[in-house]
């Protein structure tokens, strides 16, 4: 198959009408969900110290910087390593944000993101600037599709495998986007957000996505970096 750096899904989901499921849909959640964000606000205040809203210079489509916003889980004052993958049992996450973050609450107010239209509700992860601007251009090409709240990195597998491994994902996401992808993932979604992340984690190359993508020579991916 064709590697052609660049390549993008051409669907008419991918080119339109994504955006508008996007807005609509962001909309609804955030009216039916206010109470939600109220207690949930409530209660980060009040179980550590720091803000209730943690926010953060990621990088967008075309590594366009802007503002993601999610609710604390980490302890206040913290400053993220970009290298570092953060997993559930980290000693930095508090009791409330280790819930919020298997819950996937903690991520409900980047849909404010996506009715501004810097993140779409499915695509690759937004990442710190540092490693955007560090990105080769096979990397690169993750940056194609808006970023998302959930994305196909996420659902097979999220932090229990390595970046390199989760940019493969992105990159699969980009090409294949579709209505029926998007509500994939959506879909995993919950069944993560029921079951866990430890019986969804598939390796790329074993996963039906690995057909997409051609990985250049001397990529790093799971189980190889340090």
């Amino acid at each position: 198959m064709a590697d052609r750096l660049g390549e993008i899904s051409k669907t008419l989901w991918a080119s339109g009408l994504k955006r508008w499921f996007d807005l609509v849909t962001s909309l609804l959640l955030l009216i039916v969900l206010s109470p939600l964000f109220v207690v949930t606000a409530i209660l980060v205040k009040l179980s550590s110290r720091g803000p209730v809203f943690f926010t953060q210079d990621r990088g967008g489509r075309g590594g366009v910087r802007f503002r993601l916003t999610k609710f604390r889980t980490m302890r206040g004052g913290r400053k993220p390593d970009p290298k570092e993958l953060v997993p559930l049992d980290h000693p930095e996450i508090t009791s409330l944000g280790r819930l919020l973050r298997r819950t996937k609450i903690d991520e409900l107010p980047q849909l404010f993101n996506v009715v501004r239209g810097e993140m779409s509700l499915v695509g690759p992860r937004p990442t710190l600037m540092d490693q955007v601007e560090a990105y080769d251009d096979f990397r690169r090409q993750r940056l194609l599709a808006r970023p998302g709240i959930s994305g196909l990195a996420q659902v097979y597998g999220n932090a229990m495998v390595s970046w390199d491994e989760r940019i493969l994902y992105d990159i699969a996401y980009v090409r294949r986007c579709s209505f029926a992808l998007d509500v994939h993932i959506l879909l995993r979604t919950m069944l993560v957000v029921f079951a866990g992340e430890h019986g969804m984690t598939k390796p790329f190359a074993e996963s039906p996505f690995a057909a997409y993508v051609a990985v250049p020579d001397g990529y790093v991916t799971v189980g190889e970096d340090s």
